[in-house]
């Protein structure tokens, strides 16, 4: 599947914000907002969080197989897609070590995929008279 620049970083910010959100207290507890707590990291933290989390979701979401997608729409894909396309790039972990890789990764990617946008149709789009 190719996606956009734009798809991915919208996919990689939220699955991150959702994993900031799981480890934070007061989130969970509802005190603050999830875009509180992600508005509350440095830069750098930020970008430690979007790294870690880009070099496990990034290789799987490229090793998707191709879809046509249509206007308005989100890609669709299987479990058995999504888990070979993580099992390609998983590495040399063996034992309880290796599924609990795949389940995490899986579950990363299924939510990336979620939390991408709609696809545009290209021929749709509107340029403002200003630009």
């Amino acid at each position: 599947m190719r996606f956009t620049e734009h798809e991915l970083t919208v996919a990689l910010t939220e699955v991150a914000k959702n994993v900031l959100a799981t480890q934070d207290k007061a989130v969970r507890k509802g005190t603050r907002t999830i875009d509180e707590a992600w508005e509350g990291l440095s830069r750098f933290a930020r970008f430690q969080m979007l790294d870690g989390l880009g070099t496990q979701l990034l290789p799987a979401l490229v090793a998707l197989p191709d879809v046509e997608v249509a206007a308005g729409e989100r890609p669709a894909y299987t479990d058995d897609e999504i888990r070979a396309a993580v099992e390609e790039r998983l590495g040399e972990e063996r034992g309880v070590r290796r599924k609990a890789l795949l389940t995490a990764r899986v579950a990363l990617v299924k939510l990336a995929l979620e939390c991408l946008p709609p696809r545009q149709d290209p021929d749709g789009l509107i340029v403002p008279d200003h630009l």
